[in-house]
C-alpha cells in the first residue's frame, strides 16, 4: 500500500514539476521572445523609413548610441590605455559624442544579402538588414534587423578609427563629417571616405563588402605635415540594451570570441559584474552573438591587439561593447601608414564561417556556432544532414536518413544488446517464480536472481546500452536542430513548417478542430504523441522489471517524455519517433529469430 502511495506521489510531483516549468519558465520566455520580435519588427519599419528619408530621427526617450572610445597615451613609452578605462578630459581625443540624428547624409549598402547604410557623420556601419531572413516563416514578415543607428530604441553599430598619442592632434570621431567618392557600397564597388584634420593629416577609409556578410575596412593616414605623428588604430562593436535570450543553458548568447586560440564565452551578466574583461591576443576574432546572428571584429591576424568586452550605462539602458586597440603606428612626415581589419555582421551559416576560416585564416571561426561539448559529433552530423538535404530537398527526410545510417553503423552492438534483452524476456516466468518464492527475503531474492542471470549467461544491464549510445547522438542532433540557422524555418510535411520550432498542434483543441487558443504549457502536438506511442510500444517489447513498482514507473515514462518533449523542436521529436520505429523493427526481428513472443 505504501509503495502504491509513493508511486502516485512520485507521478503527481513529476507532472507538477513539468507543468510548473512550462507555466512559470517556458511560457514567460515565449512571451519575451514575442515582445522581442515585435520590437525588431518596429525597428525594421523605422529603419526602412530612415533609409527612405536619408536620416534617422530620434524618438522620445531613445538612446543616443554613444561609444566608449579609447583614451590616448600621452608618452611614447606608455602602454595605450584601453577604451573606457579612464574618464575623458577636455583635452582628450573624441570621446564618443552622440551622432547627430538630424539631416545626417548616409551612404547606402546594397548587396545580395544585406541592405542598409553608413552614416557619413562618424562613418559608422550602423544600419543593416538581412535580406534572406525574416521574423517568421511567412516571407511577408519583417526582415531581420541586425544593426540600428543612434536614435532608435536599441542602437547597435560598428565603428573604426584612430587615437592620437598627443591629445592635441585632431582625429576623426563619431561626429566627424566624411566625404565619400560614391553614394553606394556594393560587392563590386568599394567606397573611399576622406577627412582632413587641417593640420596636415588626411584620413582615408576604404570600405568594401563581399557577397555575404564580411566587411573589410582599410584605414590609411597620410602625413603631409613637417613632423611625425603616432596613432593607435581601434575598432568596436557597441550594443545598447540587453537583448532577450533564449534562456537555454546549452546555448550561449552574448559576448563570444576566440582569443589566442581559446574560445571565450562570458555572459552579459559576467560583463556587467566585472565591468571589463580584457585580453591581449594575436589573431582570432570576438564580438557579440545572438542565437543565429553575429557581429564580430576580426583584427589583422598577424598583429597583437588588446581586446576587451566592457559594460556601461546610458541613462537607464545597459551598454555592451567589444573593442580592440592596436599597437602604436608612427607616421613620418611625408609618408603614410595603413591598417586593415574586418567586420562580420550577419547570419552564422556554418559553411560560410568555415569558408572565412579557411580563406582568411580566422582562427576557429566556426565556433561562433555553439556546437557544444559534442563538437566532434555535432558538426559532422550537420554536414551529413546538409549533404542529404541537397539530395532529398527536405531537412526532415535528411534527418531520417542520417538516423538510419547511424542505426546501421551501430547494428552489431545493438543486436547484441537486443539479444540479451530477448533472453531476459525468456527468463520472465522463472523470475516471477523466484519473486513469489522469496517475496519476504529480499537479500535471498537478489542472490537467486544473480545466480539465474549467471546460469543463463544474461547481462541485465546490457539492455541500457542502446540508450547510452543514443544519448550523445540525441544531444548532437538536438544541437544541430537548435543552434544552426540552416534548420531555422526549414519545413517538413503537413503541419510542420519549421523543424526548429515545436509542433504547433495540440491535443487539447483536437488539433485545431476546436477554436480555442490553448495556453502554451498545454500544447502537446501530434508528433510528440506519436513519439510517446512508439516509446510505449518499444517498452512493451523490453523485459519488464521484476519489481512491480519499477514496472509501473517504467510504463508511465512514455507519458512523461511526451509532455517533456512537447516544447522541443519538431525535428528532434521526429528523429526520436523514427529512431523508436527502427528500434522496434530491429528488436521484433531479433525476438522472432530467438523464438520469443513479442507482446
Amino acid at each position: 500500500m505504501n509503495d502504491q502511495r509513493n508511486l502516485i506521489v512520485a507521478i503527481v510531483l513529476s507532472v507538477a514539476i513539468m507543468f510548473g516549468f512550462q507555466f512559470f519558465i517556458e511560457a514567460p520566455r515565449q512571451e519575451a521572445q514575442k515582445r522581442q520580435q515585435q520590437e525588431m519588427a518596429e525597428q525594421a519599419k523605422a529603419a526602412e523609413a530612415q533609409a527612405q528619408s536619408g536620416a534617422p530621427t530620434a524618438p522620445a526617450g531613445a538612446t543616443t548610441g554613444t561609444a566608449i572610445l579609447p583614451q590616448a597615451p600621452t608618452s611614447s613609452t606608455m602602454t595605450p590605455q584601453l577604451p573606457g578605462t579612464a574618464a575623458p578630459t577636455a583635452s582628450a581625443a573624441p570621446t564618443g559624442a552622440a551622432v547627430p540624428t538630424a539631416a545626417a547624409p548616409r551612404l547606402q549598402i546594397q548587396t545580395p544579402r544585406l541592405n542598409g547604410s553608413i552614416s557619413l557623420i562618424g562613418a559608422r556601419i550602423d544600419q543593416l538588414t538581412l535580406v534572406d531572413y525574416h521574423e517568421t516563416v511567412d516571407n511577408s514578415s519583417p526582415q531581420i534587423v541586425l544593426f540600428a543607428p543612434a536614435g532608435t530604441a536599441n542602437p547597435y553599430f560598428a565603428e573604426f578609427g584612430w587615437l592620437p598619442q598627443d591629445r592635441a592632434t585632431p582625429v576623426p570621431g563619431p561626429d566627424t563629417p566624411w566625404q565619400s567618392d560614391s553614394k553606394t557600397l556594393t560587392p563590386t564597388s568599394p567606397v573611399v571616405l576622406r577627412w582632413s584634420n587641417g593640420q596636415g593629416l588626411t584620413f582615408v577609409r576604404t570600405i568594401s563588402v563581399d557577397d555575404n556578410f564580411m566587411f573589410t575596412i582599410n584605414q590609411r593616414v597620410e602625413n603631409s605635415s613637417a613632423a611625425p605623428v603616432t596613432l593607435f588604430p581601434y575598432a568596436l562593436v557597441s550594443r545598447t540594451g540587453t537583448p532577450t535570450t533564449s534562456g537555454y543553458f546549452i546555448l550561449h548568447e552574448g559576448p563570444v570570441g576566440v582569443l589566442d586560440g581559446q574560445l571565450r564565452e562570458p555572459s552579459y551578466s559576467d560583463v556587467v559584474d566585472q565591468k571589463s574583461i580584457a585580453r591581449k591576443t594575436t589573431g582570432g576574432w570576438f564580438g557579440i552573438t545572438d542565437k543565429y546572428w553575429l557581429a564580430a571584429l576580426v583584427p589583422d591576424q598577424s598583429k597583437p591587439v588588446d581586446t576587451r568586452w566592457i559594460h556601461g550605462k546610458e541613462g537607464a539602458a545597459d551598454k555592451y561593447q567589444a573593442d580592440w586597440l592596436g599597437e602604436a603606428t608612427t607616421v613620418a612626415a611625408g609618408t603614410s601608414a595603413e591598417v586593415k581589419s574586418n567586420l562580420f555582421a550577419g547570419a552564422k551559416e556554418v559553411k560560410l564561417l568555415d569558408k572565412y576560416e579557411e580563406e582568411m585564416g580566422i582562427a576557429r571561426f566556426d565556433l561562433a556556432v555553439d556546437f557544444g561539448w559534442f563538437y566532434f559529433l555535432t558538426k559532422p552530423f550537420f554536414y551529413a544532414i546538409d549533404y542529404f538535404y541537397k539530395l532529398l530537398g527536405n531537412f526532415g527526410l535528411a534527418i531520417m536518413l542520417v538516423t538510419l545510417i547511424v542505426k546501421i553503423l551501430f547494428l552489431p552492438l545493438a543486436n547484441k544488446s537486443y539479444k540479451s534483452m530477448s533472453a531476459m524476456k525468456q527468463l520472465q516466468p522463472e523470475m516471477l517464480k523466484l519473486r513469489e518464492r522469496y517475496k519476504d527475503d529480499r537479500q535471498k531474492l537478489n542472490t537467486e536472481m544473480m545466480g539465474l542471470y549467471k546460469r543463463s549467461k544474461v547481462n541485465p544491464a546490457s539492455g541500457c546500452l542502446p540508450i547510452v549510445i543514443q544519448i550523445p547522438v540525441f544531444f548532437s542532433l538536438y544541437k544541430v536542430l537548435f543552434v544552426t540557422i540552416e534548420m531555422r524555418h526549414a519545413p517538413f510535411y503537413g503541419w510542420i513548417h519549421d523543424l526548429s520550432a515545436p509542433d504547433p498542434t495540440t491535443i487539447f483543441n483536437l488539433f485545431g478542430l476546436i477554436p480555442w487558443d490553448v495556453p502554451h504549457f498545454l500544447i502537446i502536438g501530434a508528433w510528440p504523441l506519436i513519439m510517446g506511442v512508439t516509446m510505449w510500444l518499444q517498452m512493451k517489447l523490453n523485459p519488464q522489471p521484476p519489481d512491480p513498482i519499477q514496472a509501473k514507473i517504467f510504463m508511465i515514462m512514455p507519458v512523461i517524455f511526451t509532455i517533456m518533449l512537447a516544447p522541443f523542436p519538431a525535428g528532434l521529436v521526429i528523429y526520436w519517433s523514427w529512431n523508436n520505429l527502427l528500434s522496434i523493427a530491429q528488436q521484433w526481428f531479433i525476438m522472432r529469430r530467438m523464438g520469443v513472443k513479442a507482446t
